[in-house]
């Protein structure tokens, strides 16, 4: 017990200590050279560019995702049912949006839900 209140007060004073170093280190001053404004170092003009560049790359960047993720979407997979107790095994056809975690739709509309016993096991292709 007397051990824990030691440790404690010991604590206090580092920390004590520590914010007080760090507050006369602040209190000197420094003279560091004043830093020139970037429109100095470098033309206005050429700011701009790489400004729009940047932004040019984020949106080319994202259109690209959204349609790399619409094709994988449209994607049509195999998808096999696989009853746990019995071993029966049913075969649909669905596209990869349409498969959620416990259901999906297939390809000629049926909306198929899976049973606790159930799982599904999936494959690209037809």
């Amino acid at each position: 017990m007397f051990g824990k209140i030691l440790l404690t007060a010991a604590v206090i004073l580092g920390a004590y200590y520590v914010i007080r170093a760090r507050m006369q280190y602040d209190r000197k001053p420094t003279t560091a050279p004043p830093l020139r404004p970037l429109t100095q170092v470098v033309s206005p003009g050429i700011l701009k560019v790489i400004a729009y560049g940047l932004v040019a790359v984020m949106v080319a960047g994202s259109l690209l995702w959204l349609y790399l993720d619409y094709q994988s979407g449209r994607e049509v997979v195999t998808v096999r049912v696989i009853n746990a107790n019995t071993g029966n095994v049913t075969t649909y056809q669905a596209r990869r949006a349409h498969v959620q975690d416990r259901r999906f739709t297939t390809l000629d509309g049926r909306p198929v839900t899976l049973a606790d016993v159930d799982r599904m096991e999936l494959s690209a292709g037809r």
